[in-house]
């Protein structure tokens, strides 16, 4: 939030009216750009300077009008009632005037300094659409600028107008839309206990409050209003419901009437609409080409992620090895070159390994998005999840859970009502989050290594079969969720068609790397105090006994009379079995063989279980702590992979504990657990209560359980084991 003594501009708008995108090019900032409607759910400010004066710009979620009807909503509402807000810039699609237009209209008739960015007019003049914006200008009362923000054409002049609206000597518009005499006497009724819950606010602006009241206090929305303005307005529109009128209709039908007016006067058309657009939809929203279509580039995806990424792997592991050999040349033998070697260089590396997968996964859902194609898959998509109970509006929280759950979760915020949002946030979480890939990668690159199915490589099949599970079975959660924990009727929901623009690749860039820094920086934080912890619980205490026999064997193997290279592969050998035995005598490895045979029936051993554990800080951290927990037992001068360990790794009857079959239970197991406890603590925070974590918690950990169990003693009996 800002600074009371920070002046600030706002930018508001429609979503996908490009809003977020001057946002950057006006403040070179890193706000998400997105061409579905919602994307944008938090306030990013940033500093601009405007001649002498230096003003915070903030960058406010997408909105229709100043209807509160939603707490995103309503968060916009209080950004422009704010004392400091010194101006708005409202951005509009000048491809889609009518609809975009409500909301500056609310603005200007509100009293504060406007300036209307008349965004998109690059794609307005290539379906044929001319704007004469000095006219609308001269009707709103409010300077109107025509822009091209991908393009930066029109910041300028932009820029100017808002410095003169900025003057305190600016003439603000009064403009009169023309509201029927009886609406009038209400708004006069409704002004004395506004003007008691408001006395800041200027008196011109009583009417405006009035206004957004009358059409924004309802069922299950806004928050601080205080009981007499409820009851006010529960009298007058019970008043007004007696004598046959309709208050909304009223309002609105007036607004438009009036904006119909100014569109038909500062609009004109030259030929027909372009139709290329309406063609290509025809296609990827038909019920079932739609999906199959998604459904392909998807799968192309993934095969990119798997196959494309390999060599910039390989160098990362490289240079990983390579820190490892110097670190273990410089510090002396013992506990601090263990620590630093075996547990936090290999822990830190064996995250930012994944990097390139993550980054390219982030720019291609980026480029999907911002094109315009997202939003054709959510209205093919929407036809489902009608069936499952989930509203339309909770694609994008579900397409967000692809990369985290912690801000798809806060995005269930643009959702009305409770009982949805809750249904949302309750099964998103088994969407396949980003950090669930690396442990997919890992699984898959030592079980499937090598391996295709036809034409395709055996990873990337088993990555593609991941996601759609995921997807299947949050649709599943939801479907459940609605019929028992959280029943109601399917919620409705109402879609825009965003024109296809061409994503631009620096804000891709931008936003891609803004999430992978997130990423790298939250997981490095939480890696290297996990990392130090498990390193202390598999490495605590020491057995004496074992200490004193081992060196006992070393000395033996040094005074025989063996080749130096026979002694050296003995005392690799010996090495290896102490500290197996020494990390079993751990206090993580008697927890990880008291879980043991919990989780023998799914597939996994000791080891796993003690990575599993590790896991709920944050799924990554499975992989430094298997790092951990292989880096002991293995620890040899050769420093062996950690995929490599996992294959060499044996049950105590010798049997393989990663096989193709335990791998893809492991990650079925990864799929449906709730195991990330910053996820359980956003969910506590939007749901105002700790039953709803506690339940997300233990029905995701059960299913994955069951699931795995499914799987693992399934493929067993089909022969698979």
């Amino acid at each position: 939030m800002s600074s009371e003594a920070s002046p600030q501009v706002l930018i508001v708008g429609n979503p996908n009216s490009g809003k977020s995108t001057l946002f950057n090019a006006l403040s070179g900032g890193s706000a998400h750009v997105g061409n579905y409607p919602g994307v944008t759910v938090d306030r990013t400010s940033a500093t601009l300077h405007l001649g002498s004066e230096q003003i915070e710009l903030v960058d406010v979620p997408g909105m229709y009008s100043l209807t509160a009807s939603s707490p995103e909503e309503q968060l916009a509402v209080d950004a422009l009632t704010e004392s400091n807000t010194r101006a708005v810039i409202c951005v509009v699609d000048a491809t889609t005037l009518q609809r975009g237009l409500y909301l500056p209209l609310q603005l200007v008739e509100s009293g504060v300094p406007v300036v209307v960015a008349l965004n998109m007019m690059d794609a307005a003049a290539r379906i044929g659409l001319r704007v004469d914006a000095e006219r609308l200008s001269e009707l709103l009362g409010s300077p109107v600028i025509p822009v091209v923000a991908t393009k930066r054409r029109g910041l300028d002049a932009l820029l100017s107008a808002l410095e003169v609206q900025l003057q305190a000597s600016a003439e603000v518009s009064k403009l009169a839309v023309g509201y029927p005499a009886e609406l009038e006497a209400d708004l006069a009724a409704l002004a004395p206990p506004i003007r008691s819950w408001r006395p800041g606010t200027p008196a011109s602006q009583h009417r405006v409050f009035a206004l957004w009241c009358l059409l924004s206090l309802g069922e299950d929305s806004l928050r601080d209003v205080p009981d007499d303005v409820r009851e006010a307005v529960s009298r007058i529109r019970a008043a007004a419901s007696e004598g046959g009128r309709n208050l909304d209709l009223e309002i609105i039908s007036c607004r438009y009437a009036w904006l119909d007016r100014a569109i038909a006067e500062t609009c004109s058309v030259r030929g027909p609409k372009l139709s290329w657009s309406e063609r290509i939809d025809r296609v990827l929203t038909h019920p079932i080409a739609g999906i199959v279509i998604f459904a392909t580039v998807m799968f192309g995806i993934f095969e990119a992620l798997f196959a494309g990424a390999e060599p910039l792997i390989a160098s990362i592991e490289a240079v990983t090895g390579f820190i490892q050999t110097q670190a273990s040349a410089i510090l002396p033998d013992g506990v601090l070159q263990d620590l630093v070697v075996q547990g936090i260089i290999a822990g830190v590396g064996n995250v930012v390994v994944f990097a390139p997968q993550i980054l390219m996964l982030f720019l291609f859902i980026g480029f999907l998005e911002d094109s315009g194609y997202l939003a054709r898959v959510a209205f093919v998509i929407d036809r489902v999840m009608k069936g499952v109970g989930l509203h339309g509006k909770a694609f994008v929280p579900l397409l967000s859970g692809f990369a985290c759950a912690v801000p798809a979760v806060m995005a269930t915020r643009t959702i009305e009502r409770r009982r949805d949002r809750l249904v949302t946030m309750l099964a998103l979480p088994l969407m396949s989050c980003s950090a669930r890939l690396p442990v997919y990668i890992l699984v898959v690159g030592t079980v499937f290594a090598g391996q295709s199915l036809g034409w395709f490589s055996a990873g990337a099949v088993a990555l593609f079969s991941m996601y759609t599970l995921s997807v299947l079975v949050t649709l599943g959660a939801a479907a459940v969720l609605r019929r028992t924990v959280l029943p109601g009727p399917a919620p409705t929901f109402v879609l825009e068609m965003p024109p296809y623009r061409w994503p631009s690749a620096g804000i891709l860039w931008i936003n891609a790397w803004r999430r992978l820094r997130v990423f790298l920086v939250d997981a490095g934080t939480i890696i290297l105090a996990m990392t130090i912890l498990l390193w202390a619980l598999l490495s605590f205490p020491k057995s004496p006994e074992l200490t004193e026999h081992y060196a006992a064997e070393r000395a033996q193997v040094l005074q025989s009379g063996s080749s130096e290279m026979s002694k050296a592969e003995a005392l690799r050998t010996l090495e290896a079995q102490e500290a197996g035995e020494q990390l079993a005598h751990s206090l993580g490895g008697r927890f990880g063989h008291a879980i043991e045979p919990v989780l023998r029936p799914i597939g996994f051993d000791w080891q796993i279980g003690v990575g599993i554990i590790g896991a709920f800080a944050a799924r990554e951290v499975f992989i430094s702590t298997l790092g951990v927990v292989f880096g002991i037992g293995e620890a040899d001068e050769e420093n062996k992979p950690l995929r490599q360990a996992l294959r060499d790794a044996r049950h105590a009857d010798g049997s393989p504990v990663m096989t193709p079959l335990s791998g893809v239970s492991l990650m079925v197991f990864f799929l449906l657990a709730c195991q990330c406890m910053s996820t359980i603590a956003v969910v506590k925070k939007e749901s105002g209560s700790w039953k709803w974590p506690v339940f997300l918690f233990s029905y995701m950990t059960v299913l994955a359980y069951l699931a795995s169990l499914a799987v693992y003693q399934g493929g067993r009996l089909l022969g698979y084991g």
